[in-house]
């Protein structure tokens, strides 16, 4: 298992990146390895709310599919699946000092099968995707504000 984790502040106040954050197919703006992500279905955004991801990772590409697990004022966890992983990506968002808000981005990705051999490789690609998704969020979230 490998988890990479980063904290951040933007500008703009929780209930607004909470409500960006929440609809997944947002991660095509800030996730730099996601090519596509299209909602499976409709009506408002939920816990329960489904995306298919296309993502390309070190030259590999992979679709798995996220679900909405969790929505709360200050967390949003959502559970990416396919045959290879699972990739549990938790956004805790609260008030920061300035007024604006501080992001926990904290990503745990499981493989499976064959693929747990790759695990030592994985971790050291997620920390410099972690890097590039915190640079890339930041640079997003601050235009909302």
């Amino acid at each position: 298992m490998t988890t990479v984790s980063r904290t951040f502040t933007v500008t703009p106040p929780p209930a607004t990146v909470i409500d960006y954050l929440k609809d997944f197919s947002h991660a095509e703006e800030w996730d730099p390895g996601t090519e596509s992500c299209t909602r499976d279905d409709t009506g408002p955004v939920q816990v329960g709310s489904t995306w298919h991801n296309v993502s390309k990772i070190a030259g590999v590409s992979t679709e798995l599919t996220y679900t909405l697990e969790k929505l709360t004022d200050d967390t949003i966890v959502v559970v990416g699946r396919n045959e290879t992983a699972t990739s549990t990506d938790t956004m805790t968002i609260v008030p920061a000092a300035d007024g604006g808000s501080e992001v926990t981005y904290e990503a745990v990705i499981e493989m499976k099968g064959a693929a747990k051999l790759s695990a030592p490789l994985v971790k050291v690609v997620f920390e410099k995707i972690g890097s590039d998704t915190e640079d890339d969020m930041t640079q997003v979230l601050n235009r909302l504000g």
